[in-house]
């Protein structure tokens, strides 16, 4: 079974096309017209090794803040979607990743139970194009959408180090969740659903 989705969102503010493949080698093509979340979005596909394409217009003129929330609502929406009943999935999934003097650690639940624990401190207010508080409302769209109970901690002196750390360790743990269980022969949950 390919574990696949697309998912177009249309609103006045944003308009979003999303492909995905969770079964993928890492390929992707980003366009949401802000240049760091497309440099996280990009290397969020390849350490998870899922096929992404997503096309993003948002009112850029105002500021980033729709476009990306709306794009981690639209992705956290299609991995919904492309998990369908998560059958046969190890559901948990966690990671330890270090960059440089960063520490980036995630684990998260694909429990149906949406929740975001972010433990994070910037110091900047921007690093390029993307403010920093939008970090958390992207993963926080991301977990509501996917009803994925998601984990975050980082600590490090760079704040471009911090973030990409937490992306890279949030793709690895959303792999782990997301890869087949040749054990788990229905949902794994004792309540036989997710």
């Amino acid at each position: 079974m390919q574990r696949t989705a697309k998912i177009e969102r249309k609103t006045t503010e944003t308009q979003i096309s999303i492909a995905l493949n969770v079964d993928g080698t890492g390929v992707y093509e980003i366009a949401t017209g802000v240049g760091f979340l497309d440099h996280m979005l990009c290397l969020f596909a390849k350490q998870g090794k899922f096929d992404l394409k997503i096309q993003a217009k948002g009112d850029l003129q105002i500021d980033e803040h729709h476009t990306v929330e709306d794009v981690g609502i639209a992705l956290g929406s299609t991995f919904k979607q492309a998990l369908g009943d998560k059958r046969g999935i190890s559901r948990y999934g966690f990671f330890l990743l270090p960059m440089d003097e960063a520490l980036a650690q995630a684990a998260l639940d694909l429990s149906g139970r949406p929740c975001l624990v972010l433990d994070a401190e910037f110091k900047r207010e921007r690093v390029g194009d993307l403010s920093t508080e939008l970090v958390y409302d992207f993963f926080e769209a991301f977990a509501q959408n996917a009803g994925a109970n998601v984990n975050l901690r980082v600590s490090g002196r760079n704040e471009h180090h911090k973030i990409e750390a937490l992306f890279k360790a949030f793709a690895r743990a959303l792999r782990a969740a997301c890869a087949s269980d040749e054990r788990e022969q229905g949902v794994p949950s004792t309540k036989g659903i997710l």
